[in-house]
């Protein structure tokens, strides 16, 4: 595959300018959310103009506050192991543009990607000179609009036989809301952007549950009551089978023990409607750890059972192939062992909790150091307060390509506020510099009285993609 930075720097600059010198909200400090700023009648615009590129592709559409890139992945997985040839557009990439756009879990080639660039090119420009005509710079589309339109003309180009498309932001109003999908599937609803999506629950849900079409059966997974009234109540307005986590299927993980020491899969045991042999999907082994994870688990099996049910040819073979052989970068990802070096992308109190966990059940160091960097617009308080009792030192920082960052120090001094109640003996230190933050950590790995220190480093998908090869580099 042909990496972006192996390819001439002309034709590199021109096909990455082009894209990022649009809006990219998730460079923006506070990111908008509305119907002037997220416009689907732009959307569906600009993919009439490129031939409806989505046009009879089944598509499997997942929204979600967390969870939705992992149960995407997953879904994914079954399918390429049960034969199909898959499509997944998710969002966002860790290191390179590539990565939102693969096929079987392999990154389009960049000079694939430049080819599709190029195709969109002159459809967005005309699109601009109209939006000049008329002095509405809403008519102009967006860099994530016009990336969902480049990984719709990617799965047609390759006739992918299905396509899984990741949300956003939110549901009602991100791009990807043009489709017409063959499953919906909403992972989990708890507080995030809640400037943009509403300040409860409920309101949170109904964004995204906007994702809901006439017919189509919706798929969900662990909700509280609000958010699952909410749901159910559009599923029922639409006219739609709602299949939900804990009511229509259940699962128990069986996690791995002291993964300091060694590598061990979890398992999964599922129970659900469409499991008429149910012994078939027990010990599923899966590879992603954690609670959280076999919840997504259970709810991209519970997915691909539905599709089974519509005709799609998915074997309990194809399942358990699909769940044991996924890895996700930064999804409580070990860097290496001696010491520990946990990478994941935890961005919200869930998440936050959800690493916590995974770290308490599978890993026996008593001995870790944090490295932190979050954004602006998170709950950084509760952030902070979930993480702060579990770690012996506390290293804030922040990272350096994207505005939305929280100084270190301000970062710094919410720890420190919360030290006395939550963990009075832990130190707290600051680093702007992600390089100089890991380094100190290093420092104190080396320095740790026990023979299992661990590093864990998250607070977003920003640090996860500045550090991730340093990291690896250090092993």
């Amino acid at each position: 595959m042909t990496s972006l930075s192996n390819i001439p720097n002309s034709r590199r600059d021109a096909a990455l300018e082009f894209l990022l010198g649009r809006i990219n909200y998730e460079r923006m400090p506070v990111l908008p959310y509305g119907q002037r700023q997220l416009k689907l009648d732009r959307m569906r615009q600009l993919l009439t103009r490129l031939g409806n590129p989505d046009a009879g592709v089944p598509i499997v559409h997942v929204a979600g506050t967390k969870g939705k890139g992992s149960t995407s992945a997953l879904v994914g997985s079954i399918l390429h192991a049960a034969g199909y040839e898959v499509g997944l557009f998710s969002s966002p990439h860790l290191e390179r543009i590539e990565e939102r756009f693969a096929i079987n879990g392999q990154p389009i080639a960049a000079d694939e990607l430049i080819g599709l660039v190029d195709r969109l090119r002159p459809v967005v420009l005309a699109m601009d000179q109209e939006a000049d005509r008329y002095s509405d710079s809403s008519l102009s589309p967006t860099y994530f609009e016009m990336t969902t339109a480049i990984a719709l003309m990617f799965f047609a180009q390759r006739k992918v036989d299905a396509a899984i498309l990741e949300v956003g932001l939110g549901g009602r109003l991100d791009s990807t809301n043009v489709c017409q999908p063959a499953v919906t599937v909403i992972t989990s609803i708890s507080f995030d952007h809640t400037k943009q999506l509403g300040n409860t629950l409920g309101q949170i849900a109904a964004e995204k549950a906007g994702i809901i079409k006439p017919g189509v059966p919706v798929l969900c997974g662990p909700l509280d009551d609000e958010p699952r009234r909410v749901i159910a109540e559009i599923a029922q307005q639409h006219g739609c089978r709602m299949l939900e986590a804990g009511h229509d299927f259940t699962h128990e993980y069986h996690p791995p023990r002291q993964l300091d020491r060694q590598h061990q899969l979890g398992q999964l045991d599922f129970s659900g409607k469409y499991a008429e042999q149910a012994t078939e999907l027990t010990k599923l082994p899966l590879q992603l750890l954690g609670e959280h994870q076999a919840s997504n688990a259970a709810l991209a099996v519970a997915t691909c059972l539905e599709m089974q049910r519509q005709g799609w040819s998915i074997s309990s073979e194809a399942i358990r192939i699909g769940l044991a052989e996924l890895t996700l970068p930064a999804r409580v990802e070990i860097i290496s062992r001696q010491p520990t070096v946990v990478l994941d992308v935890a961005h919200n109190v869930a998440s936050a909790q959800a690493l916590v966990d995974v770290l308490t059940e599978s890993f026996a160091s008593q001995e870790r150091v944090l490295v932190l960097a979050t954004s602006k617009d998170k709950d950084v308080e509760g952030i902070v307060r979930v993480l702060l009792p579990h770690f012996a030192r506390v290293i804030a920082t922040e990272y350096q390509n994207n505005p939305r960052a929280v100084p270190a120090e301000q970062l710094a001094q919410i720890f420190r506020r919360q030290q006395a109640t939550a963990n009075p003996t832990a130190e707290v230190h600051e680093c702007p510099l992600p390089l100089d933050a890991w380094h100190l950590a290093q420092q104190y790995a080396r320095q740790a009285k026990s023979q299992m220190p661990l590093i864990c480093v998250t607070g977003s998908f920003f640090i996860a993609a500045e550090l991730r090869r340093p990291l690896i580099a250090a092993v």
